[in-house]
């Protein structure tokens, strides 16, 4: 499966298969560059490796994926609260309010990355300020 889009404002795309159209606005969410892409590319409007997880909270689950996935989930979330990403969470979601966001990573395994708990926090803020306003 190369894409999952999904519905609301926020897709995932693996940075090794091919932009689309329908893609928007491109952000990187890994910390590291993924290995063997060019910037051209990879085709990204921004990288924002600040969003990503911690260098210790990566390593920290990388020793042990199998049985640490729930507890690096709960972690990052709590990371994505601190305030120096807490603005860049917010600058996304400005983003997403123009048009469809698609959070690309070089990650293999999606589902147990740090992908799906930063868009579950992206959208739980926007639904946040759908209820609000």
């Amino acid at each position: 499966m190369t894409e999952h889009h999904g519905s609301g404002p926020f897709a995932v795309r693996r940075v090794y298969d091919p932009p689309a159209p329908a893609d928007g606005t491109r952000l990187l969410v890994d910390r590291l560059w993924p290995r063997g892409i060019s910037k051209e590319r990879a085709d990204v409007d921004e990288w924002l490796k600040d969003i990503a997880p911690s260098r210790e909270l990566r390593s920290w689950y990388h020793e042990d994926k199998a049985d640490r996935y729930d507890t690096f989930a709960e972690r990052y979330a709590a990371e994505l609260a601190e305030p120096e990403r807490a603005e860049l969470v917010d600058r996304v979601r400005e983003l997403a309010g123009h048009g469809r966001v698609t959070l690309v990573t070089s990650v293999k395994d999606i589902e147990h990355s740090h992908v799906p708990v930063l868009r579950r926090h992206l959208e739980e803020g926007l639904e946040e300020g759908l209820e609000e306003g």
